[in-house]
């Protein structure tokens, strides 16, 4: 737990100045979650996670493959299919005491209807002049995890990400930046730790404004400028246990507290230094080769018009079925909202790669 503790202590620093100079939010669309499993169970993974996801969730897991190889696919569609969200990882062994890991995340809506030339010189509406681009987000991270020789069992990783932002021609921004991560278990307790954006994530935005000048003019629009936008750190402190029934049945019981610095937010726990938001997530299994699993999180207080409130929270469901090296997971998971016509199903792929044996 002190190796935990350092970490948390060894950023405060950078997290104060931070803070100073940036906005409230920035990336979200790293904080959607990735693979089935996790988005079932409500994200809530940082102490738990143990195979190729841990790139994102928390670089430490990956130390948990057993495999030689392990590769991760996902594709999901938000707001009827407006949205696509897509996510690809690899991780693989160094050697006994580290492992290595990629992942690749897109967020993006396309073919977005550009109206500046809708109308020709002759002032008629002409659709043929209808252009078409797209706005997305793009990371890339970079993870290595490694065993530490002191504190048994604590491992440790770390994420290099890089940002790419665009929105068609128009816009485009570059951001670099760091996440920490540590895993450690007690006796039959896992204990975890995610710190997003250590020293925080910085984008370099870069406006094209000359083709939009005319019109944000004419309709009395701020002319946008380059500028630096710095996304906060934030951190997630994780806890799990598994139980097993049998030789057939386990359970496994996750606990995550998410953890931010910037102020007051619309979460469970919220006070001027930091506010908490929790993910509870399970998964009962059966023979370890079958899943069913259950989240709850994205706590909220709702005004309604009388200026009442309430509180929401987000019920998240899916499972999952191993069939020989390949793992097929599923999750039915809602977008902040109980609408039905905002839930989305999502599908993901692991596969578990060994050399062949010589």
């Amino acid at each position: 737990m002190r190796g935990l503790l350092f970490l948390v202590v060894a950023c405060l620093p950078m997290w104060a100045s931070a803070q100073l100079r940036s906005p409230k939010f920035s990336n979200e669309f790293l904080s959607l979650g990735v693979g089935a499993r996790g988005l079932a169970m409500s994200n809530a993974q940082v102490a738990t996670v143990a195979d190729v996801t841990a790139g994102y969730w928390n670089p430490a897991g990956l130390l948990e493959i057993t495999n030689d190889y392990e590769v991760s696919l996902m594709h999901a569609e938000y707001f009827a299919g407006i949205a696509k969200y897509d996510y690809a990882a690899f991780a693989t062994k160094v050697d006994t005491v580290s492992h290595l890991g990629i992942s690749m995340l897109r967020f993006a809506v396309d073919d977005i209807p550009d109206t500046r030339f809708l109308y020709d010189a002759n002032g008629a509406i002409d659709y043929n002049n209808i252009r078409f681009f797209s706005a997305a987000d793009y990371a890339f991270l970079l993870s290595y995890a490694r065993k530490m020789p002191f504190l048994n069992g604590l491992k440790v990783g770390a994420n290099f990400k890089v940002i790419y932002r665009n929105a068609g021609n128009f816009a485009n921004a570059w951001g670099f930046g760091i996440d920490l991560g540590a895993q450690m278990a007690i006796k039959a307790w896992q204990f975890g730790l995610t710190i997003r954006d250590a020293t925080g994530t910085f984008n370099a935005w870069s406006h094209n404004s000359d083709l939009v000048v005319d019109i944000f003019t004419q309709t009395g629009n701020v002319i946008p400028e380059n500028s630096i936008e710095v996304t906060l750190p934030k951190a997630t402190f994780g806890v799990g246990r598994l139980f097993s029934f049998g030789e057939n049945f386990s359970l496994l019981a996750a606990l995550d507290l998410n953890l931010s610095f910037d102020g007051k937010r619309n979460v469970l726990l919220k006070t001027d230094l930091v506010s908490v938001d929790p993910d509870f997530g399970l998964e009962v299994g059966y023979k370890q080769l079958v899943f069913a699993r259950l989240g709850i999180g994205e706590y909220q207080q709702v005004k309604d018009f009388d200026g009442s409130q309430s509180g929401s929270f987000q019920p998240n469901f899916g499972m999952g079925v191993k069939v020989k090296m390949v793992n097929i997971d599923y999750a039915l998971t809602d977008i902040g909202d109980q609408s039905e016509s905002l839930y989305s199903h999502i599908f993901s792929l692991k596969f578990d790669i060994n050399k062949s044996a010589e």
